[in-house]
């Protein structure tokens, strides 16, 4: 673990757009493992540019992704809101932009790129693994409380997050808390019994006590240090044991 990082507003081509992201990695550091940060809905907000920092200290480049470049953070003011607004979101755009993340990452001096990883939370975690399943160039995936399933699907969500898991193309980790209410436990154990189906290479994590947004230390109302405590290491020895190796 290092305290000496590096970190600056970021800028590389989308999906038909320039994206902007927030870099953060160890100063001076070479043959970096490479990690992009996908944020939840409310975007990248303060508390994600200090989750690349803490994944900068311990070891990785770390890219949290600006998913609203375009349009600009929405307002959000009841949960009404954000699920319309993560149902309005059109996924092969969301991971057009990742691709171009895990691209740019891996192009950057830094970075070794056959070491690229992701991770996400909530809405992004949803995205986090959606893109190991889709998005080339991925080498690890920690996915934190990622809502799995749809209610419909159309032209913006042609594939849910358990319709595209047979398709896993790296290891997984699947943090989640057992008492999340977007995230009922059928789903999480269907999302088990698929990846075993399949044979793939996983872990999932159900934590007691714990519901959604456990990681998030501005929510009160949701985040549980212990559980968080713990969940933490477990996330960065997952990613150095897939990604070192690479």
């Amino acid at each position: 673990m290092t305290d000496a990082i590096s970190d600056a507003d970021l800028r590389f081509p989308g999906d038909g757009a320039a994206i902007d992201g927030y870099g953060a990695w160890p100063t001076g550091g070479t043959g970096l493992s490479g990690l992009v940060v996908v944020p939840d809905v409310r975007g990248l907000t303060e508390h994600y540019r200090d989750v690349a920092r803490r994944f900068a200290r311990e070891g990785f480049f770390a890219l949290a992704v600006d998913l609203y470049s375009r349009e600009g953070a929405p307002d959000l003011p009841d949960m009404p809101s954000v699920f319309a607004w993560i149902e309005s979101l059109p996924d092969p755009r969301i991971l057009a932009d990742l691709g171009a993340a895990v691209r740019y990452l891996a192009s950057r001096s830094e970075v070794r790129r056959e070491r690229v990883g992701i991770t996400g939370y909530c809405m992004g975690g949803q995205y986090a693994l959606m893109a190991a399943c889709s998005v080339p160039g991925l080498a690890a995936c920690v996915a934190w409380y990622g809502m799995l399933r749809y209610a419909e699907h159309n032209e913006r969500k042609p594939a849910s997050p358990l319709e595209l898991a047979p398709g896993l193309a790296c290891p997984y980790l699947g943090l989640f808390g057992a008492e999340d209410a977007l995230i009922p436990n059928p789903d999480v154990d269907e999302l088990r019994t698929i990846l075993a189906r399949a044979r793939k290479t996983f872990e999932i994590e159900s934590y007691a006590g714990a519901g959604h947004a456990f990681f998030n230390d501005t929510r009160p109302d949701a985040y549980r240090p212990v559980v968080a405590a713990v969940a933490w290491p477990r996330a960065i020895e997952f990613l150095r044991k897939h990604l070192a190796g690479t």
